[in-house]
C-alpha cells in the first residue's frame, strides 16, 4: 500500500453530534417530530392509557421585536430637563440667552429654540402665550412653570419633576435646579 492515509469509516453514532442530527432529520425544517413508538417511553402502550398523551399541543409563534437605538425615543420634554440641567452653574445675565450666560427666559429659548429646534418667543409673557396651559395636577417634565403676578408671567422655568425647575434665578445667582417655592405658577406645555 502506498504511504498516503487511508480514510476510516467513523460510525455515525460515535460522533459527538449524533443526537443533534438524528434530531434534526426527525423533526425535519417546521416539522412536528414522528409519534412516538414502543421503543419510546411514553409509546404506543402508554398512550393508550392516557388517550390525551397523543394530542399535537400547537405552540403560538410571536414575531420578533427588535429594539434599536433610532426605536427607543427620548420625550422632548426629558430632552429639554437635561439639555437645561447641562447648563448649571452658568452665571445670570439680563438678556443672556446663551450659551454662556442666561436670564429666565433666555434659557427656556436657549433649550427649545436652539436646542430643540422649537419655534418659541423670547420672553417669559409671550412663551406663556404660546404654550398649551395645563392643570397642574398635569404637569410632566419639560413643561414650562410660569411664576405669575396680576395675569403676567414674570419668571419661567422647565419642570425637572418631584416639584423643582430648571431656572436661571436672578443677578448674581447661576442656573440651578430648586423647589417652586410659591402656589401663584401656571404650567404650560410647549407645542
Amino acid at each position: 500500500m502506498p504511504s498516503t492515509i487511508l480514510a476510516r469509516r467513523i460510525p455515525l453514532q460515535a460522533l459527538a453530534i449524533a443526537p443533534l442530527l438524528t434530531a434534526a432529520l426527525l423533526v425535519g425544517p417546521g416539522g412536528s417530530p414522528p409519534a412516538p413508538t414502543a421503543s419510546m417511553p411514553g409509546g404506543p402502550a402508554a398512550s393508550a392509557a392516557h388517550p390525551a398523551s397523543r394530542q399535537a399541543v400547537a405552540v403560538a409563534a410571536r414575531p420578533a421585536a427588535y429594539v434599536t437605538p433610532a426605536s427607543i425615543a427620548i420625550p422632548r420634554g426629558l430632552k429639554a430637563v437635561k439639555l437645561a440641567a447641562a447648563q448649571k452653574g452658568k452665571p445670570y445675565r439680563w438678556g443672556g440667552a446663551g450659551p454662556r450666560s442666561f436670564d429666565c427666559s433666555g434659557l427656556v429659548y436657549y433649550v427649545y429654540r436652539t436646542k430643540l429646534h422649537v419655534n418659541l418667543p423670547r420672553t417669559a409673557n409671550a412663551q406663556r402665550r404660546q404654550t398649551i396651559r395645563i392643570a397642574k395636577s398635569s404637569v410632566r417634565p419639560g413643561d414650562l412653570i410660569f411664576f405669575m403676578s396680576g395675569g403676567w408671567a414674570y419668571h419661567v422655568g422647565i419642570y425637572a419633576g418631584h416639584g423643582k425647575i430648571w431656572h436661571s434665578p436672578r443677578p448674581g445667582q447661576r442656573v440651578q435646579l430648586s423647589r417652586i417655592w410659591t402656589s401663584h405658577w401656571r404650567a404650560g406645555r410647549v407645542r
